[in-house]
């Protein structure tokens, strides 16, 4: 049974016409005037998230990855995937086994957004973090994800940098030594300084110094390309000085934090870049859509096809 008959005749219009002029493939089925998406083959692995497309899909996270693989995304990313109850978690799994869909990371612990949590050093603070840390565990192996988020929490004022620094690399170490055996990879996500104001992670550079220390396959950079634009600038060079450590991209535009092409970056050379290196990870879609409703889901779809058409 065909899928995703969403696009009637009285739209056809808007789905064959993309952003950059790029149009979305198509084949219109004889007498019966309804267009169907062409599954698109993606040169990187993109990775919507819930939501994305709910006004194609619909309200079930079940039916919106069967549409994300439709369209030929082949990863899916979720943040809060250790917080959904256990029994959708293997349906998820299940989905995206069957359809081809690689998972990308997950939240991993709790964010502390206002304190110093690892950057303190507070003992307290670290066997918490090496909780959540061994909990995420089984959530990797339910849901086949390779990857999790880590946000070291705050900055803490009472301490020197280099302090905090040494703080938050002996407890990665620890949470390295648990995550190792399963091969599953924790990323260190900068978030930049205007967005989440006070953070101890907001560089790259930081990042890769604190990844070098740890030392450990099960710890990596999370390169937000979204935050680096504003942390930083200087995208691409900067990819280039940490790529031996980077183990994940997300995506976002600015200014708006939403689709390729909606903003300043031109992700179309980002890409190309990445793609040169023979980047066999995922990139997270972790952005909002500019326009709303099923016209601003086409735009993304439309956006990411034209962003990827590099070779």
């Amino acid at each position: 049974m065909e899928r995703r008959q969403f696009i009637k005749k009285g739209a056809l219009t808007g789905s064959l016409l993309s952003l950059g002029g790029v149009a979305v493939g198509a084949e219109v089925l004889s007498n019966a005037q309804t267009v169907i998406s062409k599954k698109h083959s993606f040169n990187l692995k993109y990775a919507p998230h819930q939501d994305m497309f709910k006004e194609h899909a619909g309200d079930s996270i079940l039916d919106q990855l069967e549409f994300m693989a439709d369209q030929g995304f082949k990863a899916f990313e979720d943040n809060e995937m250790r917080n959904r109850p256990i029994d959708l978690q293997k349906k998820m799994a299940k989905v995206m086994e069957k359809r081809g869909l690689e998972m990308g990371v997950f939240v991993a612990h709790k964010i502390y957004w206002s304190e110093p949590n690892l950057a303190s050093g507070k003992q307290e603070w670290r066997d918490e973090f090496l909780q959540y840390i061994k909990d995420a565990v089984e959530v990797a192996k339910r849901t086949n994800a390779k990857w999790m988020t880590v946000v070291p929490g705050h900055v803490d004022l009472r301490l020197h940098k280099d302090y905090q620094t040494t703080n938050v690399v002996e407890t990665l170490k620890r949470a390295s030594e648990i995550l190792e055996p399963h091969n599953i990879t924790m990323v260190l996500e900068p978030l930049n300084f205007r967005n989440h104001p006070g953070l101890f992670l907001a560089e790259s550079p930081h990042a890769y110094q604190i990844c070098k220390a740890v030392d450990s396959p099960s710890c990596k950079i999370l390169f937000d390309i979204y935050h680096q634009q504003i942390q930083e600038g200087n995208l691409i060079p900067n990819i280039e000085a940490c790529w031996d450590e980077i183990a994940y991209f997300q995506i976002g535009d600015n200014p708006g934090r939403n689709e390729p092409t909606s903003g300043e970056i031109n992700y179309k050379n980002v890409f190309k870049y990445i793609h040169g290196r023979d980047f066999k990870g995922i990139l997270g879609m972790e952005h909002g859509n500019y326009m709303k409703g099923k016209a601003g889901e086409q735009r993304v779809i439309d956006a990411y096809i034209e962003s990827d058409n590099f070779l």
